[in-house]
């Protein structure tokens, strides 16, 4: 007899709509709808011409209570809802070796054993560092093992479909990155909109200190250490901190520095 499993959706649905553009500073704003989907939706009255379109000489009163298909045009960013990112999306190298495309990825470190860290107590535009993952981890009482997917959760997802959601978490730092990639960790994960922190940080602090290195740090890492980065998870606070695997395949997009995933926890019961 098969186990019985819970089975814990990780995604937000592709849709339009950014939440109240105003509220939404002017830096981030055109980044941000970009990145929302563009949707044309054709119901089973809309989409008649095209169906007849495909079959010469069938009218539509010839369909079952004249209705035809429904279908869907969508464009939309491949970094647009729950994505995974390849470490092309990082820099042109990673380790001193081509960077792999999405369609390059190895499947096999898209299923493992995953593992939740709390960073809820972090504020917004802080950098979550190496003492923040250790800190997590021994409060769990938990070693991290090679190929364990670390997922770190800012609690950000409670702000989709928001303003707020593109402007106010923490985010990961160059040297957090790093340490987790050193402890044998492929791919990692944020239910925030972006691995590092909101841009108007890194550029205030550049502004101030002339510190290059600050600028898109914690994505930056994968010129040094090839990993693989998933943004807009949610609902991590269904998981335990461990014990569950993690599955985020991702579409096979030709040559592409990112794809859409449909990530889901599969806990046994």
């Amino acid at each position: 007899m098969a186990k019985n499993v819970k089975i814990v959706d990780l995604s937000v649905e592709i849709k339009e709509g950014i939440g109240d553009p105003s509220k939404i500073p002017p830096a981030i704003l055109g980044l941000a709808e970009k990145l929302t989907a563009k949707i044309q939706y054709l119901d089973h009255e809309k989409s008649i011409p095209e169906m007849l379109a495909s079959f010469p000489g069938v009218k539509a009163e010839d369909l079952p209570e004249g209705q035809a298909w429904a279908n869907e045009y969508i464009t939309m960013s491949t970094h647009s809802g729950t994505h995974i990112d390849s470490p092309y999306h990082f820099f042109p190298t990673s380790e001193g070796k081509k960077a792999k495309t999405i369609d390059e990825m190895p499947l096999e470190l898209a299923y493992g054993n995953g593992v939740v860290l709390d960073m809820r107590h972090k504020k917004t535009g802080e950098v979550i560092g190496v003492g923040d993952l250790q800190g997590a981890l021994k409060k769990i009482k938990y070693s991290l093992k090679p190929f364990d997917i670390v997922l770190l959760m800012t609690g950000t997802d409670k702000f989709w479909d928001t303003a707020k959601y593109w402007t106010d978490y923490p985010g990961a730092g160059r040297e957090a990155t790093i340490w987790l990639v050193d402890q044998g960790v492929k791919v990692v994960g944020t239910d925030a909109p972006g691995w590092d922190r909101p841009f108007s940080y890194q550029v205030k602090e550049f502004q101030k200190t002339g510190n290059r290195k600050l600028i898109w740090e914690g994505h930056f890492a994968g010129q040094e250490r090839e990993y693989y980065q998933i943004e807009k998870l949610a609902h991590l606070d269904q998981l335990p901190p461990f014990g569950f695997k993690f599955c985020c395949f991702p579409i096979k997009l030709f040559k592409a520095s990112a794809a859409w995933i449909r990530p889901v926890a599969i806990i046994e019961e």
